[in-house]
């Protein structure tokens, strides 16, 4: 077992797939296989299954992909201090996010600034978004949840509230704002559970005693956008998400403080990473779109 064979498992790993890592880092398919092959031959253990086109990890293959998060992580680290200066230019950044609305501002921003820079972006729920970040899978995560984990570090970089929204042919289409109480036996259309979206509002229901009717559970921002346009419930979304779509009318809250923060994590040894350090820096100055 050598760097080189490890390297090339840890590529293949992360893409998923030998092709898309020959692509990312322009090297040729035959020579990772053939890395990965010297690997798992010198071994004696199986690192990868074909599943007819694809390939997935062997349970060894999670178990030494654990490994190898940790190891480049600290590889990354180590030639981002050697590289000093040298590494302002550029960098590759691999972000997690709850919201592509809530990261793109300040990701656009780096770009202006670094025309080198490049990024990788995962959107998912604040779970998943701080699950990758714990699991070396992301350099970055946003998401609208604070944490006090002691491996990561937690910036507050900006304040989204959440909003109700409703087509226009709704009984409420031509009010401004709704008193909280008023959702009560409402049918609601909310994101499946894991997004702060739905944990905030459900808890600001709680705390006034407000039941609602049926619950629409949908996975994707599109999808409750959807089961709203078809006359599922109410919606609720985060203002800086809403957007412009001639078939709704938004609604501000009124009874319940309806405000979320949105903040940026990473582990702490990565934070001195220049690429992670410039997208903090960047993060906190950048105003919402």
């Amino acid at each position: 077992m050598n760097f080189t064979q490890l390297r090339a498992f840890h590529l293949v790993a992360d893409a998923g797939g030998y092709s898309p890592a020959a692509r990312a880092q322009r090297i040729s398919q035959p020579t990772l296989s053939a890395q990965v092959r010297g690997l798992e031959s010198e071994s004696g253990v199986a690192l990868f299954r074909r599943v007819g086109r694809r390939v997935e990890l062997t349970e060894a293959g999670r178990r030494l992909h654990d490994v190898t998060r940790r190891l480049f992580a600290v590889y990354d680290e180590a030639a981002a201090t050697i590289a000093g200066g040298a590494a302002l230019a550029g960098g590759h950044l691999r972000v997690g996010a709850d919201s592509a609305y809530h990261v793109m501002p300040a990701l656009a921003a780096i770009r202006r600034a670094r025309p080198g820079f490049t990024f990788a972006l995962r959107i998912g729920n604040s779970d998943e978004v701080l699950r990758q970040v714990i699991n070396h899978e992301t350099d970055v995560g946003v998401m609208a949840r604070p944490t006090s984990d002691p491996r990561l570090v937690c910036h507050r970089i900006r304040q989204d509230r959440l909003i109700l929204f409703v087509p226009r042919r709704h009984a409420w289409a031509k009010l401004r704002r709704v008193e909280l109480s008023r959702l009560a036996a409402q049918d609601l259309v909310l994101r499946e559970r894991g997004s702060i979206t739905r944990e905030v509002f459900e808890q600001r229901l709680a705390e006034a005693d407000v039941r609602p009717g049926v619950l629409v559970e949908v996975e994707s921002r599109e999808g409750v956008r959807e089961a709203v346009a078809a006359g599922f419930g109410i919606g609720v979304v985060f203002e800086s998400e809403f957007g412009a779509d001639s078939r709704f009318r938004a609604l501000d809250i009124a009874g319940a403080d309806m405000a979320v923060g949105e903040f940026a994590v990473c582990l702490a040894e990565r934070r001195r990473l220049d690429p992670v350090r410039q997208f903090f820096e960047v993060a906190e100055a950048t105003p919402s779109s």
